[in-house]
């Protein structure tokens, strides 16, 4: 049974940090591309950043030099560093795990992360 976790995800003021962690079981972790997604309310999900199994990583322009993706391959995690937080950051974060062949994903349950004053 495949299991993505999230955590780390709270209100924070514009212009803090906050490091969400995703924590994989059931799968073989080191192989497949790991990603954040999130989805502010009335909008549809979209892609935040992705890292594949060589390190290499993707993101969105809208958190380009704010946001860092990284992954642990002996913890099963993938984290999320958020800096400079901004209003429309507000979202609820998804954690996804994605075959690099197959191409099957899963999904974590997801993580509120609101950024208000």
């Amino acid at each position: 049974q495949v299991q993505l976790v999230e955590s780390g995800g709270g209100l924070v003021q514009p212009g803090g940090s906050l490091r969400l962690s995703c924590a994989a079981s059931g799968i073989i972790f080191s192989i497949y591309t790991m990603g954040w997604y999130r989805q502010a309310p009335g909008k549809q999900r979209e892609l935040v950043a992705t890292i594949i199994s060589g390190g290499s990583t993707n993101y969105a322009d809208s958190v380009k030099g704010r946001f860092t993706i990284s992954r642990d391959n002996a913890k099963n995690t993938v984290y999320l560093q958020m800096n400079s937080l901004k209003i429309e950051d507000t979202a609820v974060y998804y954690c996804n795990a994605r075959h690099p062949i197959s191409r099957s994903y899963y999904w974590g349950q997801g993580t509120q992360v609101t950024v208000s004053s």
